[in-house]
Formats: C-alpha cells, structure tokens, sequence
C-alpha cells in the first residue's frame, strides 16, 4: 500500500515542480522582455544625431538619425503586406548625404498597383532611425532582379545592388511622392511570454488533480479490498 502511493506521490511533486519552475521561468522572460521593449522604445523616439562615421550594427541600432542630402531615384522594391490594406512594396532608395556618402532609406510603403508608378521625393533632410533588419533565412526566395522585386531586407545585398554603404535609414516621416512610412517599432518583436507561463502553471494546476485524482482512486480501491 505504501508503495503504491508513494511512487504516484514522487511522480507528481516532481511533475509540478518542473511545471512550477518552467513558469517562474517564463515569468522571469517575460520581465526581461518587457524592459528591452521599454528600452528600445525609448532609443527609437529619442531625439535624432547625426549620422555616424561609422555605425555599429548592434550599439547603434535603433539609433534616431537626420540625415541632409537628396535622394538619386535609385530604388528596390520589397514585397510586403500591410495589414488593413494588403500587398505592396516598401520602397528603398539610395540617398546621398551632404558628405558625399551613400547610404539606402527606407521611404515606405505604395500599393501594388503603384509599384513601377513616380515617386518622387520631396527636399529636405530624411528623418528615421537606423535599422539592421533580420528577415532573411534559408526559406527566403532570391530577388527577381529582372522585375525589381525583393523579399527581405538584407541590407548588405541591397547596398551592394545600389552601389551604397551597408546602412539603411528608415524614414519616420513622409518623404513625399504618396509614400507612406512605415517606421521602426516593437509591434514586430514578440513578447510571448506571459502566455507561456500561464500555459506551464496551468499545466502543473492539472498534473496537480491528476496525481490527487490517482491516488484517490488508489484508496478507495485499497479500502474497497479490506472491506
């Protein structure tokens, strides 16, 4: 008898400990996640600098930037959709600094049915933040260069495509010629956590019954045997 409840009764601390801790676990994610996502924030809307001499993909990420000069015309297309408006290309643009340098902004976001169409941008310094997205992996189709369609920010192929340094500028305010920004924030980073932990504890809730309900059932078959 003793055995028989003692094994179930090991299994199911153990079983809700592990369950325990995972959560915790998450909860901790969840903390850590949420101040990173203050901090990016908080690096994004912060007042624009110039442009650095050299920018370092990770300290400088996120990084508010004014950049004067003028845009060439040379410009990628990159697939995307929009939600609450459907498929369309952001448009990136080679822009030349008042320095002579050359670097890519990303100006935003046209429909379909204006993708080859003008749009020319308006004077004036570009405004945004500098980004190093990671879209791209294994599953990423290549460029149809023919039709100037891309599927990925992948800023060292794209700067190499417009003859630029390797840095991309996302605009944060409108550029003219009917392109709409899409600038850089958090909504795009997730933050699972909070659920992940709810589904642990509840988990542990359940193995929990399920150890109380075995050994329930244990005692009232051994106590149906004696009687």
């Amino acid at each position: 008898m003793t055995r028989r409840i003692l094994l179930p009764c090991l299994a199911g601390v153990l079983g809700v400990a592990i369950l325990l801790c995972l959560g915790i676990w998450q909860v901790h994610r969840l903390e850590w996640k949420t101040a990173m996502l203050a901090d990016i924030t908080a690096r994004i809307s912060s007042a624009p600098v110039d442009l650095p001499q050299d920018p370092d993909p990770e300290a400088d990420r996120y990084l508010p930037v004014r950049v004067p000069g003028q845009f060439t015309g040379e410009a990628l297309h990159l697939l995307v959709s929009v939600k609450q408006v459907g498929a369309g290309y952001r448009i990136v643009e080679a822009f030349e600094t008042d320095t002579g340098r050359r670097i890519m902004v990303d100006r935003g976001f046209v429909p379909n049915a204006e993708k080859d169409a003008d749009h020319p941008a308006a004077p004036g310094p570009v405004g945004g933040n500098l980004h190093w997205p990671e879209e791209t992996d294994s599953f990423t189709p290549e460029p149809e260069l023919d039709r100037n369609i891309w599927f990925a920010r992948d800023v060292p192929r794209m700067a190499d495509a417009l003859k630029t340094e390797p840095l991309l500028v996302v605009a944060r305010a409108d550029t003219g010629g009917g392109v709409t920004p899409l600038p850089v924030g958090t909504e795009g980073i997730p933050n699972d956590h909070l659920g992940y932990a709810i589904t642990w504890f509840s988990l542990a809730a359940i193995w929990a019954g399920m150890t109380g309900f075995y050994l329930w059932r244990i005692r009232r078959g051994s106590g149906r045997g004696e009687d």
